[in-house]
C-alpha cells in the first residue's frame, strides 16, 4: 500500500496512547525532500524528545506489524512500541510527548537512514544480529519470533513441515534464506522464489493457489493471517532431524531460526538505548489484574489465537520457544554455536 504525495497530520492509532500528539505520516515527496536536505549526521533521540519531534522508521507494507493506513494513521506492533518508548522516555525527561513523523523503512537502508540523521530510531522488523550491531546500536529486543510457515486455511494436506516433502510449492521472497532453510531438510520441496521480491507478492499467489505455502518470520506471517481473516493458517516450523547449517549444529526439535526484533539508534548512543530499554521494561510490565500494555498491543496487532497459541507453546515442557522478550540482553550476541559432529551434514 502506498502513500498520497502529501503529508498527512492526524492522531496515531497504534496504541493506546491517545493522548499523544499529532502525528505526521510522511508521502513519497516529503521523504525524498528529507534525505536530499537534511542532516548527514546521525540524529539523537533523547534530543528530538526533548525538542518535541522526532521522526520514527518502520514498514509501510506490513500488516500487524508496520502499515500506512489510507486516513493517514500506521498500525501494527513495530508502531505501537516506537510510539510507546518515545511517548514513556518523554514522561521520564518531564516533557510533553513528541510530535511524531513516520518514515518508511526499507530493509537495505535501514543502516544507511540512522546513520544519515534521517531517522531518530527504526523498528521495522529490525532483528538483532552481531553485523548490524557494528553499525547500529540496539535498544531492546522487544520480540522474539521464528521462523513459521503459512498455508491456505483450507489446505487440510498440510499440518506440519514434513507434509512440505511431496512436492509442494514453497514461497519466499527473493534473496531470502528461509527457503533455503527449508529445501535442505526437505529436497523434493519446490522453490518458487526466483518469481516474487516480496512478501505480499508471495501472499498473493498463496491466496491464488499458485504456491502451497510461504516461509519467513512467524509475526510477519501472523500479520498477514490477521489481516486476512480466515484465510490462512499458521504451522510451526521444527528441525526434523539434526542438521549441520553454516558449520553450526541445529537439534531436531529446534526452531529453524530465532529473531530478536530491536529499536535500532545511531552507534554509541548509550543514553538512548538505556531509555529504550526502560521504557520496553515497563511496557511489559503488567498492572495488577490487567495484562502488560505490551501483551495488549501485540494481541490488537496479530490477533488473540496467535498470541494465545504462542503462549501455550511457551508453556510447554521444554520448549525452545520462549515468549516475552528481554530488553537489554544482548548476550546471544556472544553466544557461540555448537559445532557440527564429524559426519552431519
Amino acid at each position: 500500500m502506498r502513500m498520497s504525495q502529501e503529508t498527512h497530520r492526524t492522531r496515531p492509532q497504534v496504541s493506546r496512547w491517545r493522548g499523544a500528539g499529532l502525528v505526521v505520516a510522511v508521502g513519497a515527496l516529503l521523504a525524498g525532500l528529507l534525505s536530499g536536505c537534511g542532516s548527514t549526521e546521525p540524529r539523537n533521540l533523547l534530543s528530538s524528545i526533548r525538542d518535541g519531534a522526532v521522526v520514527l522508521g518502520v514498514k509501510f507494507d506490513q500488516p500487524g506489524l508496520g502499515l500506512y493506513e489510507p486516513d493517514g494513521n500506521v498500525t501494527g506492533f513495530d508502531a505501537s512500541v516506537a510510539t510507546y518508548v518515545v511517548n514513556s522516555i518523554a514522561d521520564d525527561l518531564g516533557v510533553d510527548h513528541p510530535e511524531i513523523t513516520w518514515r518508511e523503512t526499507p530493509s537495505a537502508r535501514r543502516e544507511a537512514m540512522i546513520d544519515n540523521g534521517e531517522v531518530d530510531l527504526i523498528a521495522a522488523t529490525y532483528s538483532i544480529n552481531a553485523s548490524r550491531s557494528k553499525k547500529v546500536s540496539f535498544g531492546g529486543p522487544y520480540l522474539q519470533t521464528y521462523q513459521g510457515l503459512m498455508v491456505r486455511d483450507d489446505d487440510n494436506s498440510i499440518s506440519e513441515l514434513a507434509d512440505l516433502d511431496n512436492g509442494k510449492k514453497l514461497c519466499s521472497v527473493t534473496g531470502s534464506t528461509s527457503a533455503q532453510n527449508v529445501k535442505a531438510q526437505l529436497p523434493t520441496v519446490q522453490l518458487q522464489e526466483q518469481e516474487y521480491d516480496s512478501y505480499s507478492a508471495c501472499v498473493e499467489a498463496l491466496r491464488r493457489g499458485k504456491v502451497d505455502a510461504l516461509t519467513t518470520d512467524e509475526a510477519i506471517l501472523a500479520g498477514y493471517s490477521n489481516f486476512w481473516k480466515d484465510e490462512f493458517k499458521l504451522v510451526e516450523m521444527t528441525y526434523l532431524k539434526d542438521a549441520c547449517v553454516k558449520d553450526a549444529l541445529k537439534t531436531a526439535g529446534s526452531p529453524f531460526s530465532t529473531e530478536r526484533y530491536g529499536v535500532g539508534v545511531a552507534l554509541g548512543d548509550t543514553a538512548a538505548v538505556e531509555a529504550i530499554n526502560k521504557a520496553l521494561d515497563t511496557m511489559l510490565t503488567p498492572a495488577e489484574g490487567v495484562e502488560s500494555p505490551w501483551n495488549a498491543d501485540l494481541r490488537e496487532a496479530l490477533g488473540n489465537e496467535y498470541v494465545d497459541e504462542i503462549i501455550a507453546r511457551a508453556d510447554r515442557p521444554g520448549s525452545k520457544f520462549p515468549y516475552l522478550p528481554d530488553p537489554g540482553d544482548l548476550e546471544f550476541l556472544d553466544s557461540p554455536s555448537t559445532p557440527c559432529p564429524p559426519g552431519l551434514e
